[in-house]
């Protein structure tokens, strides 16, 4: 049974593999290497379908290749979709999970809330996520990643 702590021990790998993403901007082969890798480790690109529905995209908002979520994460010259501008070069200097719940299963673990993402000057994005997980290996690995701002009128 996958518990609660191997999930927040993914989430917190997640959000400092974002900071350090954000910390290389400045040496893209560096970035892009690292980031390359951060998504192998963290994400089930290479163990079949990942559906992933990241935060501020508005004309291809599902990524399900590799190369679609390295260009929302960090953007580039080459990167497979033109209104990226590079999530996680923004930079961020902290990502912090509030979970609202889990579903814990054999194999598979669901996890719903509020993730926060604190910029240079200190100010904090509240966005919503839901992130699935899949036991691959013995690591947890992403298969479902949605991500969006909540609900404004």
């Amino acid at each position: 049974m996958i518990t609660k702590e191997q999930v927040m021990s993914a989430q917190n790998e997640w959000g400092q593999g974002v900071v350090k993403i954000g910390s290389l901007k400045d040496d893209r082969s560096s970035c892009e290497s690292f980031t390359s890798d951060f998504l192998d480790k963290l994400y089930a690109y290479q163990n079949g379908s990942v559906l992933f529905k990241p935060t501020k995209c508005e004309i291809e908002q599902f990524r399900p290749s590799k190369s679609e979520a390295l260009s929302y994460f960090i953007a580039g010259d080459n990167r497979a979709c033109q209104e990226d501008k590079g999530f996680a070069i923004n930079p961020w200097t902290k990502v912090r999970f509030e979970n609202s719940g889990f579903i814990l299963e054999e194999n598979r673990a669901i996890a719903m809330g509020n993730y926060f993402f604190t910029d240079l000057d200190g100010n904090e994005a509240k966005v919503e996520y839901t992130f699935g997980y899949k036991l691959v290996d013995g690591s947890l690995r992403i298969d479902l990643h949605h991500s969006s701002f909540p609900y404004s009128h």
